[in-house]
């Protein structure tokens, strides 16, 4: 394995250890947010470490005295680990969306430690109204504000500029990642693409692009021998990372994943913000403009569709089926599943829909759905296997 891939690895397998080595050896702060579309550049402006907090393994025990059993499994790690001590050295806690388990886990969260600030600035969902616009700027402004002070810090334009310098040249170079792999150019796994982008959600970005670049110019600088397997599409997991075990075991059932709409996947880096004008405006154009790039179940948007994007975009890669990974629980996943099954049936493409969960899965059977699967597309039967 190339020596930025091993450590990108072990960065996404232990994404708190780094945060703590970063805060150690700098003395700065560090601030997580959750999950889904907060812009961290407003973090990063201010000097501090911008961390995704990431959804733990392992299993959910004293967190299940404050959140409800049907929650999804990323808020009730969110609540578990936390409760755990887990997140003992963030300074300060952001969130920006509206999903409403997501809401919940912030205000246990909040309860459980009052001494850490976590701050509530809900961006709007209806992204195309006439006040989308006006409703993100002023909230992202608040937010800035909340940070300069809780951090005890001034946040210029200037800084903001460089921030989202720093986060479009991110994107920018695991999307090119993204563009050499459904080009057939390079050979990344789905195992080595999550570690990838979920390793540069709490790195230090300007290191991690470093490291990227590197990677880059080395993979493509030689003979690529692609893995064998039928091309497929990954799409869901809108909040956190699949498990490891399930990409693997798709991998090894004979599939070949070629693009993912995954949230720790294209999703996440999917839209640079403008580098032009006000900063302020810009990041609130990529919060909004983001959803035409990929869609998301949780925006109110009535010009956009998941379903027949995903349709698009699934041809377009030149995957020969999808395999949907839905978690336990999630609500806006549920509420939308049905318009994309009818599509995927309409278009006649194979689609699979695998449920995962945070506690055991049942391998022997999601390891057979996907053999057959695999079988099906390579007969070309034209079937669907879906729940």
């Amino acid at each position: 394995m190339h020596p930025a891939l091993e450590e990108f690895a072990a960065i996404a397998a232990n994404p708190d250890g780094y945060a703590r080595a970063w805060k150690q050896q700098t003395g700065g702060k560090v601030v997580g947010t959750f999950a889904m579309h907060f812009p961290a550049e407003i973090i990063h402006a201010s000097g501090a470490l911008p961390v995704l907090l990431q959804a733990h393994d392992e299993p959910i025990s004293t967190g299940h005295a404050s959140i409800y059993p049907f929650f999804c499994s990323y808020t009730r790690s969110m609540v578990d680990q936390n409760a755990k001590g887990h997140f003992d050295y963030v300074d300060m806690i952001l969130f920006g969306d509206h999903c409403v388990q997501l809401l919940s886990a912030a205000d246990i969260v909040r309860m459980q430690t009052p001494e850490r600030q976590v701050g509530f600035y809900q961006l709007i969902p209806a992204i195309s109204d006439n006040w989308s616009f006006e409703n993100a700027e002023r909230t992202l402004r608040r937010a800035i504000e909340g940070i300069e002070e809780e951090l005890d810090v001034s946040i210029s334009e200037d800084d903001l500029a460089a921030s989202i310098r720093v986060f479009n040249r991110s994107r920018s170079l695991i999307r090119q990642l993204y563009d050499l792999r459904r080009a057939g150019k390079v050979s990344i796994s789905s195992l080595e693409m999550q570690h990838i982008v979920k390793s540069s959600m709490v790195m230090d970005k300007a290191r991690h692009s470093d490291m990227l670049e590197g990677l880059i110019t080395d993979i493509t600088s030689g003979d690529t021998d692609l893995a064998p397997g039928m091309p497929v599409f990954l799409s869901g997991h809108l909040c956190h990372a699949p498990k490891l075990s399930v990409l693997e075991m798709i991998e090894e059932c004979g599939a070949r994943v070629v693009d993912d709409d995954l949230y720790h996947g294209f999703r996440y880096v999917s839209t640079n913000a403008s580098e032009k004008g006000d900063p302020v405006k810009a990041l609130t154009s990529w919060y909004l403009d983001r959803n035409d790039v990929v869609p998301c179940p949780t925006r109110l948007d009535p010009e956009v569709d998941w379903d027949l994007w995903l349709l698009d975009r699934t041809k377009a890669s030149g995957a020969s089926g999808i395999v949907i990974l839905m978690p336990k629980f999630c609500e806006p996943h549920y509420f939308f599943y049905p318009r994309i099954k009818k599509a995927f049936e309409d278009a006649d493409f194979p689609l699979l829909l695998l449920e995962t969960e945070h506690e055991t899965m049942a391998g022997g059977n999601i390891r057979t759905r996907i053999e057959s699967f695999v079988e099906m597309i390579k007969r070309g039967a034209g079937q669907k296997i879906s729940a």
